[in-house]
């Protein structure tokens, strides 16, 4: 599974009407910070952190005068090998942790990932993840992200693991929770022959989130 520019449509924001105001004071760039997961969190499940990307988006509109908006969004990756049989052990699990910056202006939040249900925001991971298709809806449920409750669902969906091999997995998406100043989204991928352990993993990666992870950003 390779990710190619997971969630990029959320980028894609609805400020065409306000542009010429946002720029003419200075609030035309927006920038996340990155968020991760603790430490003790990550060694009791097993993961390993492997990158903290920026997601640079930008877009253009015209209000009489063209207005570059510039939106900075953080994804911080994490994986673990599993077992799969006679394929031996894979990184074939992942968990990633997706900031984008909070837009408000009038009191209007215009970034829309905010109003994004978990089936829209999976249709982005589908398009966006290299190697993931035929993505199905399982069933709703609940999770806590940063100690807020908020809606999570489980998809199935066959994965392409490279070299020929494909599995399938469970993907778990849960609907954004807000930071002090940030929109974030959990996604946890995993093997569905591991699912007895990893399912309870991906639960205790989305408690462990914090806001603020000390990392290096690529």
């Amino acid at each position: 599974m390779r990710r190619r520019a997971l969630i990029a449509g959320a980028g894609g924001l609805t400020l065409s009407a306000f542009a010429g105001c946002l720029g003419a004071v200075g609030l035309d760039e927006y920038e996340a910070t990155p968020a991760g997961v603790e430490a003790a969190v990550r060694e009791e499940t097993g993961y390993e952190r492997t990158n903290v990307e920026a997601q640079v988006i930008r877009r253009t509109v015209d209000v009489g005068v063209s207005e570059e908006i510039t939106v900075r969004n953080y994804l911080t990756e994490y994986e673990k090998g599993v077992d799969l049989g006679p394929v031996g052990n894979v990184r074939a699990a992942a968990f990633t942790v997706l900031t984008s910056p909070q837009i408000s202006i009038a009191g209007r939040e215009l970034n829309p990932i905010e109003g994004m249900s978990t089936e829209e925001l999976v249709g982005s991971i589908e398009a966006d993840f290299e190697g993931i298709e035929n993505v199905e809806h399982v069933e709703d449920g609940e999770a806590t992200v940063l100690e807020q409750e908020t809606a999570e669902s489980m998809f199935e969906a066959d994965a392409a693991l490279g070299d020929g091999v494909t599995v399938d997995v469970n993907v778990h998406v849960t609907e954004s929770v807000r930071t002090a100043s940030d929109h974030l989204v959990t996604i946890g991928v995993y093997p569905q022959r591991v699912q007895d352990a990893e399912e309870d993993n991906v639960a205790a990666m989305m408690e462990g989130v914090v806001e603020d992870a000390d990392v290096d950003v690529a």
